[in-house]
């Protein structure tokens, strides 16, 4: 993992089988998730420790005149059982156009005081090293933070095929967080506005409904999931 505090572009080693996973012909013979995979089995099944996982969420403001850019303004960490061990404010390092208050809450106190950019950053850096990255949409996440993270130890519920296949979608159609979780989950997320905390959790429960399925796919060497957008390809490693 690389830090990249300039936002400076990295090289995105795309594997072979995720340009194959990726392609729109035909369809594959993944299984398709119905529901939580819990109980004895998946405890025996497991491929990687709980120790390994590590779920992000950013929350974000914009800046620019012209152009509305995004600038995290609070990260959250969890472990594999959602327990944080990050929440942090995060100082602004360019003037605030829109702190997106009615979604987030934030507002310019909030953000005054708080830990430096490079400091969080650090942190975060540390916290996800070596680790199983997992959330959703995590391209926002490492771009927002300036980090970049190896593909191969990223776990994302926007590009799981699955998902995708089993709502009926698209291959190239990205799935908001809200609807996956009310459509696996069974449950409403964002009815008190942003909260990271609350994100990063649902894209864990959402992993872990489907892990044993997830990990298998990759275990055989192939791929289950889309490739992030290629704009933000300096972003994996």
């Amino acid at each position: 993992m690389a830090l990249h505090p300039a936002y400076a572009s990295c090289v995105y080693q795309y594997p072979v089988l995720a340009l194959d996973m990726a392609s729109t012909s035909g369809s594959s013979g993944y299984p398709t998730p119905t529901a939580a995979q819990g109980g004895s089995s998946a405890r025996q099944a497991r491929h990687f420790p709980p120790e390994r996982y590590v779920a992000a969420q950013a929350q974000c403001v914009y800046y620019g005149i012209v152009s509305r850019l995004p600038m995290v303004a609070r990260v959250t960490l969890t472990d594999y059982r959602g327990t944080v061990l990050l929440d942090s404010y995060v100082r602004p390092t360019q003037p605030v156009c829109d702190y997106r208050t009615a979604e987030t809450g934030l507002q310019p106190h909030h953000l005054a005081e708080a830990p430096v950019f490079i400091d969080v950053q650090r942190q975060v850096a540390s916290i996800i090293r070596d680790k199983i990255l997992v959330g959703h949409a995590l391209w926002e996440f490492l771009s927002v933070m300036g980090l970049s993270h190896p593909a191969i130890n990223t776990r994302d519920t926007a590009l799981f095929m699955s998902f995708r296949r089993t709502l009926g979608q698209k291959p190239n159609v990205m799935i908001p967080l809200e609807t996956l979780v009310k459509h696996f989950m069974g449950r409403d997320i964002g009815q008190s506005g942003e909260i990271p905390v609350e994100r990063a959790r649902a894209a864990l429960d959402l992993f872990r409904s489907c892990e044993q399925t997830w990990e298998g796919i990759i275990a055989t060497g192939a791929w289950p999931c889309a490739l992030p957008p290629d704009e933000y390809r300096r972003c994996f490693t």
